[in-house]
């Protein structure tokens, strides 16, 4: 029998099995061998082999100084802690060390339950941490230790994630007993080894909105992201649909409810974000529970080692006046009106309904301040009411001018402008009421939607001047009208109607072939305004049916005990014996006319 001999390929393939088995078992065992292997390291450093170990001992002395990361992750057996300020319900979350509710108690929804801000998962405060090793870490994924101290005037939340003993990741909140304006602390602390400094965290704020009135699609309308930027400016993201877009220089970001909004305030101007908004409506159902989804992706000021950022937070009614009296131009955010509209509305309307509302009922204080409007546009009502009786008075040789000179329009044009001009008659002058209340009319179409004042006040059967009020349900829904039926919509489109009736019926309407009948589209319009006013405020249909019936009494005051038909005739007639040289803008319209006539003479040609 052949003796076996010695083999070194053999020996030498064994040893490298033996030390690979032995370096596998070493990286799935636990993770205490790496402490315990640490003093065998340090024996073998300075040995003739020590070069070689050397790598493999940097290797662990990285992992060591991480820390265990795995401790962030371990669930807490800690319940959720709560607490109330004079203005909010409160609770955070252990997991994420967030707010997971937050409910403004002085208000109420539609059905009948404080205001929910936050609430049942719908907001996400998340901060994304960049490690040396190319690790993300989310801050919604940590587990929080929270700590609550009850101060003489704050509550101060303390919520504490730990790798080591003297590792942390903190949220610090701190809540005045009374408003709504709160900070929120993201610290760390002993993560200097830790953190990438060429990478800054990330803040992502997510929220969808809930829905808190009965008309859902009439608060869509004004639930919107709103943004302060550089110095004055302010935007909006799209209403309907989707919108994305990356701003810069970005002051702050309110999450607008309509009546209520959710502000975020950075302590430094936000140099670049990530803004979304998302419509969340498919139809008017009260199954329905958000309205819009907002989103908001930005970078923390950020340099080298531990992290140190302060946030502001607003959580609270859209109330002009609250937001006035807080730092910034946070009451931007609300949509005033734009331009001129905007000025009468932050200088004349806000004040005067403030100070009425004051001393009176809401609905009270609409009707008398829809009296003072229209008593200080009186004198131009009457003067436009003489204009119309004029027109009417000169009807008859309008149509004996129309029929004389039919088949020239130049002439036409040139005789009726000079009858008007020698009876001292304009036909303009019905345009110059609706020019003068255009920015009356636009101005208080903004107010009455965002008047957080008017929100649960009743007056009469409306039982909130903020939203419709109904008086029949129809149990179905009509295209454009809805599933209810307004009151003040209707009285206001009567009102319309008989106004128009009045001022349209003194004067002439003629039809120019190929136009439209003007006297079917004028009627048409309190028809529109009913379907369109039907979801709207109802403090808005008030006005507007208060307004009309004024400006119907004023019409017949004037016309019954001011203005003297029979005189304003007889000095027409004597007008109109005098010749007069025709000026100003009717000399412009015809000299306009007869070049237009040469022109189309000459094309013929």
């Amino acid at each position: 029998m052949e003796e076996k001999k010695f083999d070194p390929y053999q020996f030498t393939g064994f040893i490298l099995i033996a030390l690979i088995l032995t370096w596998m078992l070493y990286r799935n065992g636990p993770e205490q061998q790496i402490e315990e292997n640490q003093t065998k390291i340090e024996q073998v450093k300075a040995s003739p082999t020590g070069q070689i170990i050397n790598d493999s001992l940097q290797q662990q002395q990285k992992i060591l100084a991480y820390g265990d990361l795995g401790s962030l992750f371990v669930p807490k057996e800690i319940p959720n802690i709560k607490f109330a300020t004079e203005n909010m319900i409160l609770e955070f979350q252990t997991k994420g060390g967030g707010i997971s509710k937050l409910a403004l108690s002085e208000f109420e929804n539609y059905e009948d339950q404080p205001i929910p801000m936050v609430k049942d998962g719908n907001m996400d405060f998340n901060v994304s941490l960049n490690t040396k090793d190319g690790r993300i870490l989310n801050t919604r994924d940590f587990y929080f230790t929270p700590k609550l101290i009850d101060e003489s005037d704050v509550f101060i939340i303390q919520m504490k994630a730990s790798l080591s003993e003297s590792q942390h990741v903190i949220y610090e909140y701190v809540f005045p007993k009374e408003g709504y304006l709160f900070t929120v602390n993201f610290l760390t602390e002993g993560m200097e080894a830790l953190l990438d400094n060429n990478q800054s965290p990330e803040v992502s704020w997510t929220t969808d909105a809930y829905r808190n009135s009965r008309s859902i699609d009439y608060e869509n309308r004004y639930t919107e992201y709103t943004f302060g930027y550089e110095e004055d400016r302010v935007d909006y993201l799209s209403l309907s649909g989707e919108d994305q877009e990356i701003r810069e220089g970005i002051r702050w970001i309110s999450y607008r409810q309509h009546f209520f909004s959710a502000i975020l305030i950075p302590e430094s101007t936000i140099s670049s974000a990530e803004i979304k908004s998302k419509d969340l409506t498919a139809n008017e159902s009260l199954d329905e529970k958000y309205t819009k989804r907002f989103e908001t992706l930005f970078s923390l000021p950020y340099q080298s080692g531990n992290i140190n950022s302060k946030l502001e937070f607003y959580y609270g009614p859209t109330d002009y006046g609250t937001l006035q009296n807080l730092s910034g131009d946070l009451e931007a955010s609300i949509p005033m009106g734009w331009g001129i509209f905007g000025w009468i509305n932050r200088v004349i309307f806000l004040p005067l309904f403030g100070f009425l509302s004051s001393y009176l009922s809401y609905g009270i204080a609409i009707i008398v301040m829809t009296l003072i409007v229209r008593l200080m546009m009186s004198p131009v009502t009457y003067k436009s009411y003489v204009s119309q009786i004029k027109m009417k008075v000169l009807r008859p040789d309008v149509e004996v001018i129309t029929a004389k000179y039919k088949d020239d329009a130049v002439k036409r044009q040139q005789e009726t402008m000079s009858l008007y001009s020698r009876a001292g008659a304009n036909p303009m002058s019905g345009c110059v009421p609706a020019l003068i209340q255009l920015p009356v009319f636009y101005a208080l179409f903004s107010f009455f939607p965002v008047a957080f004042v008017l929100r649960d006040k009743s007056f009469l059967w409306a039982d909130d001047l903020s939203s419709y009020d109904s008086v029949l349900d129809l149990g179905f829904s009509i295209p454009f009208y809805g599933d209810h039926v307004s009151l003040f919509p209707i009285l206001a489109s009567i009102a319309i109607f008989f106004y128009t009736k009045m001022t349209t019926g003194q004067q002439p309407m003629p039809q120019q072939p190929g136009m439209p009948n003007m006297k079917i589209i004028m009627y048409l319009m309190p028809v529109m305004m009913l379907f369109f006013f039907n979801n709207y405020a109802s403090g808005l249909s008030l006005y507007y049916f208060v307004s009309n019936l004024l400006t119907i009494i004023l019409m017949l005051v004037i016309k019954n005990y001011i203005i003297d038909d029979t005189k304003i005739h007889a000095k027409i007639e004597e007008n109109k014996k005098k010749p007069k040289k025709v000026g100003g803008f009717s000399a412009r319209l015809q000299k306009a006319m007869e070049e237009a006539e040469k022109q189309k003479k000459a094309g013929r040609r």
